[in-house]
């Protein structure tokens, strides 16, 4: 439960169903600024893995995430009038691996997606340890897709709103673990959500959704990751911003501070709309170019995971390049140690380095893989 509307009614459509529920917030060291009541007990003092109660808190830097205490308190609120017991589980060691994740390929020039790695290591990993631990058979989320159990292996659905539709942040999770997921929501339009909402009482029926990364306090991507880098090494990712026929045009501070497909906040103005193309890690050089540049027809991926059995993966399917991207129609071949190579029928752009591929068959997701 992270104190919006979607884990919400999630817990409310868990218990119409029959479920015995628990609620579970997940808390995580990087807090944005806040201001409690008084409280005997801080939300920074219990150990790791402890199950506590947390204060009522509001934030004060405006920002919209999904793991802070004013969330919690908000999922409390829901468990309470839900009558279901309710734990924040502090995962502060675990959060550390995503945030490294995070500075790790921003520095190496890469676009990460943390919340598809919170997924993997947290939502649908770590909670799994939880639930085995007090006899859970199953972990449910908030997330807008499907599970369709009939005919043996469960597969996994594009959610019934398109234009929420999270099946494509879903793909790395280990295949044996379908079975054990429910995903309540997935069957239903946003705006009927938030009427479930408003019908039970929730006080969150009308929150906004989460649209930030949670552990991304305040300010910029970028003056995070130097943040959280220089604690532990210097390293100059500054150089120069070039046009694709390598005409110098800039100077820019560091390479975490841009990804494929950027147009704005390029710090240097051409007189034309120009975008990032590429980014050279090696030299440094950030490449400019126009909109037409950016178009590519292949990729391959790495680190790929599976949701069905590879004689089942077929060679033309859709795939998805971002989250917020439609599928296109591609040519997928398999290759060895774990990585695939996709042929789109028609160029797609700001194929992004460290973005998920997604295989989509229809509305199933095949799995897929991190692009290089």
């Amino acid at each position: 439960m992270s104190g919006g509307v979607d884990s919400s009614v999630a817990a409310h459509l868990l218990l119409e169903a029959g479920h015995e529920v628990i609620g579970v917030f997940m808390r995580h060291g990087h807090q944005s600024p806040v201001a409690c009541t008084n409280d005997p007990e801080s939300p920074d003092a219990p150990a790791r893995g402890s199950l506590v109660d947390l204060p009522v808190v509001n934030r004060l830097d405006h920002k919209q995430g999904c793991c802070t205490a004013a969330d919690a308190e908000d999922a409390r609120r829901v468990a309470d009038r839900l009558s279901i017991p309710f734990y924040a589980l502090n995962l502060d060691r675990e959060f550390k691996q995503i945030i490294d994740y995070f500075v790790d390929e921003y520095t190496a020039g890469r676009t990460p997606n943390p919340c598809v790695q919170c997924n993997n290591w947290i939502k649908f990993g770590k909670l799994f340890d939880y639930a085995d631990s007090v006899g859970a058979q199953y972990v449910a989320t908030g997330h807008y897709a499907r599970l369709e159990t009939a005919g043996g292996t469960p597969k996994l659905l594009r959610g019934i709103d398109s234009g929420k539709d999270q099946s494509y942040v879903l793909f790395g999770i280990k295949q044996k673990y379908l079975e054990r997921m429910l995903l309540p929501v997935g069957g239903y339009q946003k705006p009927d959500i938030r009427r479930l909402a408003g019908e039970v009482g929730m006080n969150v029926a009308e929150k906004k959704d989460s649209q930030e990364i949670c552990f991304v306090t305040r300010g910029r991507y970028d003056e995070f990751v130097r943040n959280e880098r220089d604690q532990k090494t210097s390293i100059d990712t500054a150089g120069e911003l070039v046009l694709t026929d390598g005409t110098v045009v800039g100077k820019h501070s560091g390479i975490e501070g841009f990804t494929v497909g950027q147009r704005k906040g390029l710090g240097v103005a051409l007189g034309e709309p120009k975008f990032v193309v590429r980014i050279e890690p090696e030299s440094r050089n950030v490449v400019l170019g126009d909109r037409e540049e950016m178009g590519c027809r292949e990729l391959t991926a790495k680190d790929c995971n599976w949701l069905v059995e590879h004689e089942e993966i077929p060679q033309r399917c859709e795939v998805q390049i971002r989250y917020n991207a439609s599928s296109a129609p591609a040519t997928v071949e398999l290759l060895d140690e774990g990585r695939f190579s996709v042929e789109f029928d028609e160029p797609q752009f700001a194929i992004a380095p460290g973005q998920a591929a997604v295989c989509y068959h229809g509305e199933q997701t095949l799995g897929g893989g991190w692009i290089e």
